[in-house]
Formats: structure tokens, sequence, C-alpha cells
């Protein structure tokens, strides 16, 4: 067993990250692959992210996940909402009986500079530009805004979102080391909705997700 971080996040939702230490055979015993995922670390990936959905809750049917035109996963009669991530040799997902959910994980790497363009707008940059003179902690904080975003996306589920215009940080940010983070957005696409986005930096791991 590989369960890296578990974590309650109140009476009907759960979260927890799985690190992929395991051949293939291990997670097929319990998790059917319906999917066609033809590079084999991909469908390990795949394979660990489901497996956690019923280490967080027993029942959860894994037989009765559902592909929407998104490729967002989901079941049909919403006995749980969900949602699942992986980056590298570690997956995540999210599970709530109750709350439309979203998470991400992510490694820690020098590439989001390159797409910070596309994602981080006028008032994140600015932000950013207070821990510039800290290159490990503007690296973290930069993954962190990306998966932050990214797990609103899945949470809103329907795909056609604007990184940098329909999420905006939207508010003061409290950081401390090894605690987790709470981000204020303005997820402004349809009715616009204030979300706060709940962060945590491992080493070097980012974990972001959000319920509502």
């Amino acid at each position: 067993m590989a369960l890296f971080y578990q974590h309650t996040i109140n009476g009907g939702t759960k979260l927890g990250i799985w690190r992929i230490e395991e051949p293939e055979e291990f997670f097929l015993e319990k998790v059917p692959l319906k999917r066609d995922v033809s590079h084999p670390y991909k469908r390990l990936q795949h394979l660990a992210g489901r497996y956690l959905l019923p280490a967080l809750f027993e029942d959860f049917p894994l037989q009765e996940i559902l592909i929407a035109d998104t490729n967002k996963p989901f079941l049909e009669d919403e006995q749980y909402h969900f949602s699942i991530s992986h980056s590298g040799n570690f997956a995540a997902a999210i599970v709530s009986d109750h709350q439309r959910v979203g998470v991400d994980i992510e490694l820690v790497t020098p590439r989001i500079k390159i797409i910070g363009p596309k994602f981080l707008n006028d008032a994140e940059n600015l932000f950013l530009k207070n821990y510039e003179h800290f290159p490990g902690l503007h690296l973290e904080l930069t993954t962190i805004l990306w998966s932050a975003k990214e797990s609103l996306f899945k949470w809103y589920g329907e795909g056609k979102v604007d990184f940098k215009n329909h999420m905006q940080l939207d508010g003061a940010v409290s950081f401390r080391p090894n605690e987790w983070i709470d981000l204020p957005f303005l997820f402004n696409k349809d009715n616009p909705m204030q979300l706060t986005v709940s962060a945590r930096i491992f080493d070097g791991l980012v974990l972001a997700f959000v319920h509502s």
C-alpha cells in the first residue's frame, strides 16, 4: 500500500494522494480498465487514480463511471462527485457525496515558467512579483496558481474555460510553509462565483482542490 496522504475535508468529502509503486496488475485486481490508454505509464496513472476512489469511500461504484464529451469522468446518478489528477508517480483523487469537486496535483518544475503567460493575469503576476527574489518559493507559488486553476477547471467540468480571464485570483493570500493555503478566486464564466481553492506544498509536489 502506498497511500501518500489522506485528508477529510468535511463529513462527506475526502481526498487522497497515492504514490505509484505497484505494477499494473496490482490495480487491475480492483479497477476495471474501460478506456483505451495505450501508453503503459499513463495507463498505470489512470488505474492508480481510480484505485483511490474506493479507498476514500468503500462503496464507490467504479463500474458505473462514465466519460462526458469534455472527458470529465462522472457517475450518472451523482451518488458521488469526484475528480482525479496525476503527475509523475503520484495520483490524487477527491470524492464528495454532496458537493461538486475538483483536484489537481503538479510536480514543481521550471517548465511552469514557459506556460505562465497563458494562464497568469496582471494581478497574479503582481502577486508573484513579491517573491521574485526567492526563486524556489516563486516557482512553487507559480505552480500553485496553475494547479488551483486546473482544479477549478475540473470542478466546472464543461470545458471552454479561459485560464487567464475566467479564473482570477481575487484577494489576499496568506502563505505559510507546510500549511494549507487558501486562495480566493473569482470564477467568471456564465454566472460569476467566488470560490476558495485550498492548496498545499509537499516536497516537490503541489496539491490543490476546490469544493462547493
